[in-house]
């Protein structure tokens, strides 16, 4: 591996390429004062990284030693809290302030909606999770269980007309909550069209015209007023397209001539160069900052064969109407697309110190990725990305306030590096770790002048509080996770300490991921308890998800909702701390066996794919065979819970081995289809079936139960044995649907 030396740096020639002929030419930034400046800035915070990675070692030190001290107890929370103080875990809360965060986009700032996370690696996710900013409400409940399919018919090649005339019913039905019509029903209208600047409908039965209940929820129109293309609606910031062409094969069979309704679905979407990622070596992270590129220069595609045609894929354009009082109205065509970089305890080689020691890879990150967001702000883009000016870098795995204020730090370095404004770059909190969570103002106060983003992580968050309690005894079950008092304090907390801190109106107050794209129905009904929570924003795993999810943001106003809550008090902080330990395991046999069987097969089925295909994040079915969408959070759960049993007693080594044994030939099985699969049940030797059993068997001792270092290593070596092996594109990812 060839390098260039700059400054106190040695940096990968292909990197330095990269950036010098591909990054910065028409930024403004010359590369020598780039890797001059990024130097400098590596000399400052590697020290302090290590030291914020060392304060998290003996912080878990010195909670070890509290929860195995003898005559402890576990219960005893108001003993712990004091303890934790004592030891810095808990922080002094800050003095009551709002944040003052400027320049921030409406998609974050104003308007609540779906957020959708993409591996950032894959153009053609990537830009599908982009252009998801508008779906179609047909496509969506006619393809999904959203709508029951009857008499067990899933929606196969052929139309079935029967099912679409049940989805266009209930489209209509929908129309008639959320943009009802002063008289009579969607479904009844014969003829849109706009007169004097308002929505008019008619009705086949000789009655007489009506408009809307709510005039003003008509935004716009394109094409001629007597005979639109399109009506544009708006409900709680949000849009409707309803879309008329009578020659198509829908609009034909309907009254109005309305061939499709079209939602605006992901406001936003995090591209995510992280836990969705296999990026292990500088061919890798090339990758990523390179899709991040032609994303911020509106130049990304990707060609992909459908039906036996070729196709290809780029960022949507904008979209423009006549507004009712005949200006012109354009809406973005796109999600506003922010990008997750990797968290501090990451280092990468693809850049050494004068030492030969890798750097944090999260400087790297935020200041290669920053810097491809000058194509956005400073006009050499095809499209806008921030109409407001900012660039969005969601920063995960930040443990307590004293990390946060050391990445706003880093943040302010790139900033001057690059002659920015101070807070250009915005920043998103992932509230995923515990002593994040025990400490939520004082990390929000910690950023208060460029934080846009709080979102409670739950399966990180879910991982760390495992991690925490590793010897204390033996946690719950997965599913009875949810159950715990931790798990609804975490979520009250976080939008009651948002909501204190001022982010209404400024900031994204988000809740975590679907992670069963095959099941809508579910998240239909299970999803709609976020916005009334009070969250301005939630996770989905594909666009259609979002689609869906969209529907409701617009039967709950979240504003208003936020409105109420401003006065609800945080949950204590007693049972956030609440240990999820088993007061009483009496399992039996058959339960543990299928506990540990489930969390095996989790783990191998993800495992596999990353370590020898290079895919972060799938579709992995479980033992049921429901298609989990998985990614290194889930994994982390299901280590730590496997290697917290193995600690006390609950399975043991041979148990575990058994169960790998057993499970790998189901994994096996369900990928027995899937191009270029090495079967583990014929390599357990392979990286592979080792990275599995590192994971579960070094677990324990798992710096905070990650497992980046681990699938890192054994990814190198999967790659060293197959150099040509090239990332492959999974058949379902986040954002593929």
């Amino acid at each position: 591996m060839s390098r260039r030396t700059i400054g106190q740096l040695r940096i990968d020639h292909a990197l330095d390429d990269f950036v010098t002929q591909e990054v910065l030419p028409g930024t403004g930034v010359d590369a020598t004062r780039f890797w001059t400046g990024f130097s400098e800035i590596v000399a400052t915070f590697t020290p302090k990284i290590l030291n914020a990675l060392a304060r998290r070692r003996l912080m878990q030190q010195a909670v070890d030693q509290i929860l195995t001290s003898p005559g402890h107890d576990p219960g005893d929370i108001g003993a712990q809290i004091k303890t934790l103080h004592d030891v810095g875990y808990i922080a002094k809360e800050p003095k009551a302030f709002s944040i003052t965060t400027t320049h921030v986009d409406d998609e974050i700032a104003r308007i609540a909606g779906p957020q959708l996370v993409v591996p950032v690696t894959n153009a053609r996710y990537a830009l599908n999770a982009a252009n998801a900013r508008w779906g179609s409400l047909y496509d969506a409940l006619y393809g999904t269980d959203a709508e029951p399919y009857t008499g067990g018919c899933i929606p196969g090649a052929a139309f079935d007309t029967a099912r679409g005339d049940l989805v266009i019913r209930r489209v209509r039905l929908l129309l008639d909550e959320i943009m009802p019509l002063a008289r009579g029903n969607h479904a009844d209208v014969t003829r849109y069209h706009v007169t004097d600047g308002g929505l008019v409908a008619d009705f086949g039965d000789g009655s007489a015209p009506a408009g809307l209940r709510v005039p003003a929820q008509f935004a716009g129109f394109s094409g001629p007023a007597h005979a639109p293309r399109v009506v544009l609606l708006r409900n709680n910031g949000l849009h409707i397209e309803l879309c008329f062409d009578r020659s198509s094969a829908i609009g034909s069979r309907d009254r109005a001539g309305v061939s499709d309704v079209i939602a605006e679905s992901a406001l936003s979407t995090i591209m995510d160069c992280e836990d969705s990622v296999a990026a292990v070596d500088v061919e890798d992270k090339i990758l990523v900052y390179r899709n991040w590129l032609g994303l911020m220069q509106g130049t990304l595609t990707a060609s992909f064969r459908k039906g036996g045609r070729l196709l290809e894929r780029r960022l949507a354009p904008d979209r423009h109407y006549t507004a009712p009082d005949g200006t012109t109205l354009a809406l973005p065509g796109r999600s506003l697309m922010l990008i997750r970089n990797v968290g501090h305890h990451m280092f990468t080689d693809a850049v050494l110190d004068q030492a030969d020691h890798p750097v944090p890879e999260g400087v790297l990150d935020a200041a290669i990725t920053a810097a491809i967001g000058l194509h956005d702000l400073r006009g050499g883009s095809r499209t806008t990305n921030s109409r407001a000016g900012s660039i969005y870098i969601v920063k995960p795995k930040m443990h307590g306030p004293e990390e946060v204020a050391l990445s706003n730090a880093l943040f302010a370095r790139v900033e001057r590096l690059l002659d920015l404004a101070p807070n250009t770059i915005k920043m998103g909190i992932m509230d995923e770790e515990r002593r994040t969570s025990a400490n939520l103002a004082a990390c929000i106060h910690a950023a208060r002048e460029r934080v846009v983003f709080i979102n409670t992580g739950f399966l990180d968050r879910t991982g760390d509080e495992i991690h925490y309690c590793m010897q204390a005894g033996p946690v719950v079950r997965k599913a009875d996770m949810r159950a715990e008092p931790w798990m609804a304090a975490y979520e009250q907390r976080n939008v009651a300490i948002g909501l204190a801190c001022g982010l209404k109106g400024k900031a994204q107050i988000g809740k975590g991921m679907w992670a069963m794209p095959d099941r809508m129905a579910d998240m239909m009904a299970q999803k709609s308890a976020h916005p009334r929570a009070g969250a301005n924003t939630a996770w989905v795993p594909s666009p259609t998800a979002a689609t869906l999810h969209a529907l409701h943001y617009h039967f709950t106003d979240v504003a208003a909702v936020q409105a109420r809550l401003q006065t609800v008090p945080p949950a204590p902080i007693e049972p956030l701390l609440t240990l999820p330990l088993a007061r009483t395991p009496d399992w039996s046999a058959a339960e543990i066996r299928e506990e540990l069987d489930n969390n095996i097969q989790g783990i191998l089925g993800y495992v596999v794919r990353w370590v020898d295909m290079g895919i972060g994040c799938s579709k992995v079915p479980d033992l049921h065979d429901v298609g989990l969408m998985e990614d290194r959070a889930t994994l982390r759960i299901s280590s730590q819970h496997v290697a917290n049993w193995l600690r006390h007693a609950v399975v043991s080594e041979d148990d575990v081995r058994a169960s790998m044994a057993r499970m790998s030939s189901i994994v096996d099985d369900q990928n027995r289809d899937e191009a270029g699969y090495r079967p583990l049940s014929r390599n357990m030797t392979g990286p592979a079936f080792r990275a599995a059993s590192d994971l579960v068997f070094k677990g324990a001792v798992q710096p905070n139960g990650y497992t980046e270092a681990t699938l890192h290593r054994w990814r190198r070596a999967a790659k060293d044995a197959a150099p040509h092996t090239r990332q492959t594109t999974p058949e379902l990812d986040r954002a593929s649907l």
